[in-house]
């Protein structure tokens, strides 16, 4: 039987919920697979026989700490590197399965020197651009380009993840490319078409890229009838809904502030995955719900929506938009990143980033016109059914393994 160690940052949240999926169906295919995280209170609740930790939370915090002042990620952890390595090893690892390995668990020239000596496949699947970066999940905000030839004087702010005053991108560019780089067989895994492409010009494009798209599942992200509008006393209203994990100014919260000017009273934004600091921002029109008690409520919420609109201005695919389009409410999104990707002519727009007249339009052309059907809508999200999904690193799985 072949082992594989599936590595990330977390076992919940969307990240986290792929990884457990994919090792999901693939024990199911006879392929024992070994979940590996950092220990924390919230990773800790999904353990099981085959999850292990790396490191304690002291060395976790440790790391942190180093990475914050000294802007260098993935230099300390060397002992619980060490100790994932020697569990490696004892369980005759066959393949890698890399994530997330950014968030200071990892000593990563360790671990990349383990993989290059024993020839190790690895499958490694980017959920954001650190990988290829000397520091940033992203740079569409700020159109940078400097990750292509070498960082330095980086223009991300530095109050964002991974948060750091000190700019040491230069240098973390060059060890990145030094770890991440020579791997004798190593396929990357990307989300959206857009994200491979911009792999294909990092020091990463002589690995052969793979695009294998975030799913959902369909089972519980379907249309669901609730009394959501009942409830907040909107029933004559046409919705806009917004979702987010993290609202900021990337994720569009100025685009929904400014569409509650715009839009007429016969509308209702409401967003969902605030906080106290995001409703001190929002004006008194916008209905802001911190969190759901779980998928099926937000599937409810979903379904309630005349329309989802999501204007993020960066994005490597867009779970949101399919969850929507899977409850039967058509998505409008700006041009940006991977949100493209999910829609079609069938199912909602896509607009120009940042052109809210656009957006207005399309949100009245939606509410008014009915252009789209709750059929279409679940019919488009069906390719991205997470089962359907899985089946592919299975595939992937054999095919490095030569199964």
């Amino acid at each position: 039987m072949a082992t594989i160690f599936e590595i990330n940052t977390c076992n919940v949240g969307s990240t986290g919920g792929i990884m457990l999926q994919i090792a999901r169906t693939a024990r199911n295919h006879g392929i024992r697979v070994i979940t590996c995280c950092p220990d924390s209170r919230t990773n800790r609740p999904q353990k099981d026989e085959l999850t292990y930790f790396i490191g304690s939370r002291l060395s976790h915090l440790i790391h942190s700490l180093f990475a914050k002042i000294s802007g260098l990620s993935g230099i300390l952890s060397f002992f619980a590197t060490k100790f994932l390595i020697r569990k490696m090893k004892k369980e005759k690892c066959n393949l890698i399965h890399l994530h997330n390995v950014h968030g200071n668990y990892l000593n990563l020239p360790l671990l990349f020197r383990f993989i290059k000596r024993n020839d190790i496949p690895v499958v490694w699947t980017l959920h954001d651009c650190w990988s290829f970066t000397g520091r940033c999940p992203y740079f569409e905000l700020i159109k940078c380009d400097k990750w292509k030839k070498g960082c330095g004087c980086c223009q991300y702010p530095s109050c964002s993840y991974p948060s750091s005053k000190m700019d040491s991108t230069k240098k973390m560019w060059n060890l990145k490319k030094k770890w991440f780089t020579g791997i004798e067989n190593c396929t990357i895994v990307t989300p959206s078409q857009w994200l491979a492409d911009l792999v294909k010009q990092s020091y990463l494009k002589n690995y052969p890229v793979k695009v294998i798209h975030n799913g959902i599942n369909l089972s519980v992200f379907k249309p669901s009838q609730s009394n959501f509008k009942g409830k907040y006393n909107i029933l004559e209203k046409k919705i806009i809904l917004g979702v987010a994990f993290e609202w900021e100014k990337r994720k569009g919260l100025d685009v929904f502030i400014d569409l509650a000017k715009r839009l007429s009273k016969d509308y209702q934004i409401i967003l969902v995955g605030t906080n106290d600091s995001v409703d001190a921002l929002l004006p008194s029109n916008i209905i802001s719900i911190h969190r759901t008690q779980n998928q099926k409520e937000l599937a409810e919420i979903y379904t309630a929506a005349d329309v989802f609109v999501n204007p993020t201005r960066e994005e490597v695919l867009g779970l949101v938009n399919i969850e929507s389009l899977a409850c039967g409410t058509p998505v409008i999104t700006f041009k940006t990143g991977g949100s493209p990707e999910c829609i079609d002519n069938s199912c909602g727009f896509v607009v120009k980033q940042n052109d809210v007249d656009s957006l207005v339009r399309k949100i009245v052309q939606i509410c008014e016109k009915k252009n789209f059907t709750t059929e279409l809508c679940r019919k488009k999200a069906c390719s991205f059914d997470m089962n359907v999904i899985n089946e592919q690193y299975v595939d992937l799985y054999r095919l490095q393994l030569e199964l």
